[in-house]
């Protein structure tokens, strides 16, 4: 694939022509935030949390390929408040509330928040609670953290290649929904990556939520948005 030129922020760059937009900027160094993207898997392009702006538009970076002489806008204050507020808003709308929360630590959203020095959200809390649905043999699905990426419907297999994840109502009442036949097979390696697919505490397992302590997890170790130049 040939390699093309493109800036970002002004700054010319190379890379190969049709790279994923959040790949590229990260082999130069440059972190984009996003909750639903996961590389060399398909995008979603649903948490707008990598909004940047391409010739005048605010767009979502993970639906971008590289393409000659594109010019990204990524880091402007406009956009970093925007992606800011994107985030400041999906914690309102759930039950966000770090310290309670047995994945602390491993969660991306915490992560993310914390990257963009996020404190105190400067919206009012509005989400009504919801059940949480303990059916699952294994599987735990904590509604209220919920924030509908995608991931878990549209990237998750069991075993044998089947979807056990779905969507049910719609709107305000919209619910990720378990195929409990099927949860029921699921192998502890599947079960983990479940768990950590979600980017949130949404998708918990039963017995299972403090098996590392707080500070050794993966975002206690290591900061999010940490990308040397080159990063592979």
């Amino acid at each position: 694939m040939k390699e093309v030129s493109f800036k970002i922020d002004g700054k010319t760059c190379q890379a190969p022509e049709g790279e994923n937009v959040i790949s590229a900027a990260k082999r130069q160094g440059v972190y984009i935030p996003t909750l639903c993207y996961l590389e060399g898997r398909p995008c979603l392009g649903t948490c707008r949390v990598c909004t940047i702006r391409v010739g005048g538009r605010s767009m979502a970076a993970c639906t971008l390929t590289i393409e000659e002489n594109m010019q990204l806008e990524v880091n402007t204050p406009e956009l970093q408040d925007m992606r800011k507020a994107i985030v400041e808003l999906i914690f309102v709308e759930g039950n966000h509330f770090c310290p309670a929360c047995e994945k602390s630590g491993d969660c991306q959203l915490q992560a993310v928040a914390y990257a963009m020095d996020m404190r105190v959200a400067r919206f009012h809390y509005r989400f009504s609670p919801y059940s949480v649905h303990y059916e699952g043999k294994n599987i735990i699905l904590e509604h209220n953290r919920c924030m509908h990426c995608k991931r878990c419907t549209n990237l998750f297999e069991d075993d044998q290649g089947f979807k056990i994840f779905s969507f049910v109502n719609r709107g305000p009442q919209t619910r990720v929904m378990l195929d409990l036949e099927r949860e029921k097979f699921l192998s502890p390696e599947k079960l983990r990556e479940a768990k950590d697919l979600c980017p949130t505490g949404a998708i918990l397992l039963q017995g299972g939520g403090f098996d590392r302590p707080i500070g050794t997890r993966k975002y206690d170790l290591k900061a999010i948005g940490q990308v040397p130049k080159g990063d592979k």
